[in-house]
């Protein structure tokens, strides 16, 4: 850190430039914009708290009062952001001890975040109604999405080289910046980078889109800047047309994985093929899902048990 750091510095000045020297050119943009607002935050939160004067009350009060208006996650992700900062100023003499220890995360009741996603009937009528041209439009995105479960920054950055049409396979390894400049940047995290199988209507229809486009250009990506509102308001044309639930492209994306623990297969396999970093975060998010297949497999033990 800079030479001019002294005990007396203000706390968000101290991390302010603590992101610009360790985060700056390091992390996504999207990641590096949470640490911005976070810094934000502690400003508003605590604009006369001196670096020498953060105490474990203190850095508790801070949490606190952050947490009055947000809910437990968001406080912990808050909390983790700060921490680095903090144990590095401690590394540096600027505190006497590490105030984040045994520190109490508080937060609002989580709201009731219902997910959602078109059931299979409704799918099937949305890829029927799509408007496939000879040149790559959204309505091929949105099939792309509904048959693979990829988030929008990965389908963006798919280009002919990353099929595999003789194996079936699509390999899934950067992402394309559509809020900043535009160009290829890393997957979320090494889970992401991944290879799944696609069905043989994906592989005849892309088979047939794709021939002669450069095998390293993207398909959905060019020099016009892209919006993901763009994309969900297509999506949201289509659904209203077919006369079927409203959802965004995300939606797509937990349309495809939902089908899947629906028609049996494991939350592994789930979790991999939408390039998860763990298990946790698929049951995490399909929750409700998976409560009602569980509710399935005790009729299924019962009927067994019963029938022996």
């Amino acid at each position: 850190m800079q030479s001019d750091m002294n005990k007396t510095q203000l706390f968000y000045e101290y991390y302010k430039q603590w992101v610009d020297v360790y985060k700056k050119g390091a992390i996504r943009e999207a990641t590096m914009a949470k640490y911005l607002m976070t810094q934000k935050w502690v400003e508003t939160l605590a604009p006369d708290l001196l670096i020498s004067d953060l105490t474990r009350t203190a850095y508790q009060q801070l949490l606190n009062d952050y947490a009055l208006n947000h809910e437990r996650q968001t406080t912990l992700d808050f909390h983790h952001q700060l921490k680095g900062a903090i144990l590095d100023a401690v590394d540096e003499g600027l505190i006497e001890r590490d105030p984040t220890r045994k520190a109490i995360i508080k937060g609002k009741p989580p709201g009731v975040k219902k997910i959602k996603y078109l059931n299979q009937f409704e799918l099937h009528t949305l890829i029927a109604s799509l408007n496939l041209k000879e040149k790559p439009n959204w309505d091929w995105f949105i099939l792309l999405v509904a048959k693979t479960g990829m988030r929008f920054s990965e389908a963006l950055a798919i280009t002919p080289g990353d099929f595999d049409f003789a194996r079936q396979t699509l390999s899934i390894s950067k992402t394309w910046d559509y809020k900043g400049e535009g160009g290829f940047l890393p997957t979320k995290n090494k889970s992401s980078v991944r290879k799944i199988q696609i069905d043989w209507q994906i592989v005849v229809k892309f088979a047939e889109l794709t021939k002669g486009m450069p095998e390293d250009r993207p398909i959905f990506a060019g020099k016009a800047k892209i919006y993901n509102s763009t994309a969900n308001d297509v999506l949201t044309r289509r659904c209203r047309e077919c006369g079927i639930s409203e959802i965004s492209i995300h939606g797509l994306r937990h349309t495809h994985a939902s089908l899947l623990l629906f028609a049996g297969v494991s939350i592994a396999s789930v979790a991999r093929r939408l390039g998860h970093a763990s298990m946790t975060t698929t049951q995490k998010t399909y929750l409700h899902i998976i409560r009602e297949l569980e509710n399935k497999d005790v009729d299924l033990v019962m009927r067994t048990l019963s029938g022996l």
